[in-house]
């Protein structure tokens, strides 16, 4: 009998996050793959858990996803764990969840802390769309390319960075975007959590010290003039129907027909208001 693969979502800084479903997994699985076993085994003892760890980082994945397999197929129950936040999420994981579709081997994930949704419900930035790219490449023409790829997002754009990186990250954010209206979102759960809020250029003067994980947001595009064209150029009911069909509420509706004609908000709703 095959046994089963948990992805289980740890804290991304204050231990209370752990899940009790989280806590009643770790302790009845039979063996833990850990992106750093030396993280994870201070987890299990703060929890008092003790189990066989193995090592399960990106740059092995593929090779220990044989191992995994085999193990799954000897029917032992085993359990994802990353340094912090959920598995497969800009943190190995994909891979072996790849291979445990191919071997018909059931996959459970056990739900909990994700930076990136954290940072993005207290950005103040638009939740409704939103895309995660995760960590951009270190090499600068690799990285201005991907943001090449997606200047013209109306969607908030989400980003992972090292502090080291941080300074290298939001000039090129800054070339290729434009001055935009960012979120960094540090140390989140943690006593010195923060969020710094500003334009690119703005962040960049302060030049001020950062440490941990950081979270970027960024606001999306604003419409192009062709776009506003297109849009204006429906009667009204047609624009309705057009936010509609992207199942947006009435409220959100008339909030963006307005902005979209630079008209007041309470003459779309007075227009709408038995509609």
């Amino acid at each position: 009998m095959l046994g089963e693969l948990y992805l289980v979502a740890t804290p991304i800084g204050n231990l209370e996050d752990i899940t009790l479903r989280a806590i009643k997994i770790l302790s009845q699985v039979d063996i833990i793959a850990a992106e750093d076993t030396r993280h994870t085994l201070q987890l299990l003892n703060h929890l008092d858990i003790k189990k066989p760890l193995i090592s399960y980082y990106k740059e092995t994945e593929r090779v220990k996803a044989d191992i995994i397999i085999n193990k799954l197929k000897e029917g032992k129950n085993i359990a994802i764990v990353s340094d912090a936040g959920t598995p497969a999420i800009s943190d190995p994981g994909e891979e072996i969840v790849k291979r445990c579709i191919e071997e018909n081997v059931k996959i459970i994930p056990i739900p909990g802390a994700c930076a990136f949704i954290n940072a993005l419900i207290c950005s103040g930035f638009s939740t409704r769309e939103f895309l995660f790219i995760g960590f951009l490449s270190a090499n600068k023409k690799d990285r201005k390319d991907k943001l090449e790829e997606i200047k013209k997002e109306n969607r908030t754009l989400i980003f992972y960075e090292a502090p080291h990186k941080i300074h290298a990250t939001l000039e090129s954010m800054q070339q290729v975007l434009g001055d935009r209206r960012v979120v960094l979102a540090k140390e989140l759960t943690k006593i010195h959590e923060e969020y710094i809020r500003g334009n690119i250029s703005e962040i960049l003067e302060k030049e001020q010290e950062i440490k941990g994980e950081i979270v970027i947001l960024v606001q999306g595009a604003e419409k192009s003039n062709d776009e506003k064209d297109f849009l204006n150029s429906m009667s009204l009911e047609e624009h309705y129907k057009y936010y509609l069909n992207q199942n947006m509420e009435k409220k959100e509706i008339i909030k963006k027909i307005a902005k979209d004609r630079n008209t007041n908000k309470n003459e779309i709703y007075q227009y709408f208001i038995n509609y």
